[in-house]
């Protein structure tokens, strides 16, 4: 592999694990994967394309089935319905531990999470479930109220 090609592979790697330990960082270990989607975006630029038709295919395969973040998700109701009790400054914290819980994890299992599951009628149902499950595990494990 060339010295250039070997630089715009490891731009796709730095952007995909930027955006991974952001929105996906249960995701932040999967070497494979980040791997793998790299080279693939790479490859969707070396086909010929414009310079923006090459970006956007690029961006295409690079955040395919990661517009839609669970983490992201529980951030969000951390934010809107514990504000009181859970300072914002923890919230992310606190997210990727709620990440890894089984019932959060049950939670989301239910429902077809795709690329434009927050503009669906069903994400409103989500978020409830997961309120409920949230305030049922901070009771439970009698999480300090701040």
């Amino acid at each position: 592999m060339k010295t250039n090609e070997k630089r715009e592979l490891s731009y796709f790697q730095s952007l995909l694990r930027k955006y991974i330990s952001e929105h996906h960082p249960e995701l932040s270990n999967d070497i494979a994967f980040l791997s793998s989607r790299a080279d693939e975006a790479f490859n969707a630029i070396t086909i010929g394309l414009s310079d923006l038709e090459a970006e956007e295919a690029a961006n295409e395969v690079l955040y395919n089935g990661l517009h839609f973040s669970k983490y992201d998700t529980i951030v969000e109701v951390l934010w809107n319905e514990f504000a009181e009790n859970i300072p914002q400054s923890l919230a992310e914290r606190l997210a990727a531990i709620l990440l890894g819980n089984t019932a959060v994890q049950k939670t989301f299992a239910k429902y077809k999470l795709d690329d434009d599951f927050d503009g669906k009628p069903e994400y409103d149902e989500l978020y409830t479930e997961l309120t409920g499950c949230i305030q049922i595990i901070i009771e439970r494990n009698e999480l300090p109220v701040f």
